[in-house]
């Protein structure tokens, strides 16, 4: 199975298409029925999940769902989304997922990093770029927070100056990401809150989020200030938002809409059916 941890791991090819299951294949752009939605929730989906079509013709396809963007886009294929009047919704920048900012080895690399990608993500109209804690390796939790901030702080005055956001996912450690730091939201939202600026937010994983936590609704509104970003993803199995997961989706956009939240939520999930799959999707979290 093609996994994101897989796809950061070749950050280079992740704009190529992908090998994914063949009912993904099952539907082109011009057989796509165009779906009317309301827009309160802004939708983007991540690309990994529908590797079998083109970036391209995914941007044509998310467009006629209602979506407004893709999300976990690297910089060769920013100019693409453009091109199709969408939004990169989310930027891929950084080393992937255990190498982060835990770790002090790893500041002036990230550093570098995100020094080249923000001046650019802020020419191609990419407000966000995703970044990771990165796994702990024995490293506590008091010190990877330390290690965090410190490293964090060197380049929010270059998000700052651009306009760009940096967004840290939360990832669970129980399935799919062994030993990943930022597996709880109240000890990432400490770092956000330390750090003390509007351009470091959370990537509030739903999917992932209810395998460590459940808990979804009351950690929604009471943490919202720090959750610049959302992802979703049925659990378990991280498939279609259907009657065969536990999540209630419907009622947690509704709490995110209550917020006021004015980011985007982006799907992330393997989909049993193709693009209608997406479809069923965006209708679901359209409220």
């Amino acid at each position: 199975m093609i996994t994101r941890r897989s796809l950061l791991k070749s950050l280079a090819t992740s704009t190529a298409t992908a090998a994914l299951p063949c009912t993904l294949l099952a539907q082109t752009v011009d057989s796509i029925e165009a779906l009317t939605v309301k827009g309160d929730i802004r939708q983007s989906v991540s690309k990994w999940c529908f590797g079998s079509f083109s970036l391209d013709d995914f941007c044509k396809i998310c467009k006629k769902l209602g979506m407004v963007g893709v999300d976990l886009i690297d910089e060769n294929g920013w100019d693409t989304v453009n091109k199709n009047d969408m939004i990169v919704t989310m930027g891929i920048a950084g080393a992937g997922i255990a190498k982060g900012f835990n770790r002090l080895a790893n500041h002036d690399d990230l550093v570098a990093n995100y020094e080249h990608h923000i001046p650019i993500a802020a020419a191609k109209k990419v407000p966000n770029l995703i970044c990771m804690s990165g796994n702990r390796e024995g490293i506590s939790d008091e010190e990877g927070m330390e290690n965090c901030i410190i490293g964090l702080k060197r380049i929010i005055p270059l998000a700052e100056k651009h306009g760009i956001t940096i967004v840290m996912e939360l990832l669970n450690s129980i399935r799919d990401h062994g030993d990943y730091q930022a597996d709880r939201t109240v000890w990432a939202a400490e770092i956000v809150r330390k750090v003390g600026s509007e351009r470091l937010k959370l990537l509030y994983d739903i999917y992932h989020m209810q395998i460590m936590e459940g808990n979804l609704i009351d950690t929604i509104k009471k943490n919202h200030d720090v959750f610049g970003h959302y992802h979703t993803g049925g659990v378990p199995g991280r498939n279609d938002l259907d009657d065969t997961q536990e999540i209630n989706y419907p009622a947690v956009m509704r709490a995110i809409k209550e917020t006021g939240y004015k980011g985007f939520v982006a799907h992330e999930f393997l989909p049993k059916n193709g693009i209608q799959s997406l479809r069923e999707g965006v209708k679901l979290c359209d409220v």
